[in-house]
Parts: structure tokens; sequence; C-alpha cells
């Protein structure tokens, strides 16, 4: 049975553009090892990205909004450095505008619903790393724990990051609350 890598939003604007922060580009490297890792074991790798669209920021003229980040087609929505160049074209690929992704909860919940029928969970376990943690990272967390309860999902903290490290240390601690397995903390 595989294991499922999700790698999310490990971005430009996340890393060194809009919503850089100072530490982040240290993820690079054990991100990269990860994939290389699950690659090499024949098991399966996906990515998130948050994607915004010009027209949606147009429309919201007016409104607090968050500082412009990943707009689909600039440099700041792409994969970082070494992780971009490990992406491939048979990857899962999801497209969030938001926290959670919608599409990557249906896809664990239909391999949950095939999995039941045989009588065996549908994945070995689900590793999350990438960005931010007390965001997105435990947004996607919760959606795979929800999804399939029974499979051990899994956040590698070594390769994770906030802007705010209270924040991160918080969010490591709901996730083990959760009965999500943080490792390397």
């Amino acid at each position: 049975m595989k294991r499922l890598l999700l790698v999310v939003d490990f971005q430009n604007d996340f890393v060194d553009g809009a919503l850089g922060f100072p530490g982040a580009e240290k993820l690079e490297k054990p991100i990269a090892e990860k994939i290389a890792a699950y690659r090499a074991a024949g098991d399966d790798v996906a990515f998130t990205f948050d994607t915004h669209h010009r027209d949606y920021l147009d429309t919201q003229e007016g409104r607090n909004l968050p500082v412009e980040h990943c707009m689909e087609g600039a440099p700041g929505h792409d994969l970082y450095g070494e992780v971009a160049l490990l992406m491939r074209d048979s990857d899962t690929v999801f497209y969030k505008p938001t926290f959670g992704s919608a599409a990557f909860f249906e896809r664990c919940r239909q391999s949950q619903r095939a999995a039941d029928e045989v009588g065996k969970p549908p994945f070995a376990s689900i590793e999350i790393v990438g960005l931010v943690s007390n965001i997105c990272i435990i947004s996607n967390a919760v959606l795979a724990k929800t999804a399939c309860p029974e499979v051990p999902v899994i956040v590698d903290a070594a390769c994770t990051a906030s802007f705010d490290p209270e924040l991160h240390e918080k969010a490591l601690d709901v996730m083990e609350g959760l009965q999500i397995q943080v490792i390397n903390r």
C-alpha cells in the first residue's frame, strides 16, 4: 500500500516573496529530500498551490484583503527552488483559493470509500509538509484526518514553519491533540 506525501504551498510568495519570512528557505532541502525518498519508494506525491486571480481582487475593491500573493501566472505562484524541479507532470496538483483544499479532501474521501469496499485503508499514511504550519498545513491535516480517520496523518515539523514561531508551536500542539502525528519536533 502506498503512502501519500502532500507538499502544501511551497511557493515563491510564501518563501521569499510577498508573504515570505526568514527561515522558510531552509525548508527547501528537507522537503526536496522527502520528495526524493517518496519517489524512490514508489509512493505518491501531490502538491497544493495557493491560487488567486486578478479578477477576484478587482471585485473586492474597498475591502480589507490580505497582501496580494500567489497570483496565477505570476512568479510568486510557482514552487520554490529545488522543489519546483522535483514536480512531475504525473503528480496530482490541487489549486486552492483558501487554506484547505476541498479537492484534496474529496480525493481522500473517494479513496477512503473505495478502500472501504475492499476492507483496507486507502493509504499507508498521509504525510504533509510545506507552508504555513498554523494556516494551510493544519487546515489540510484536519481535512486528511477527517476524510481518512484510520490512516495515520503525519506532519513533519522539520519540513514546515510559520512567520510566527509561537503560532507554529501552538499549531503543532493542536495537531497532536487531533491525533495527527507530529514528527521531528
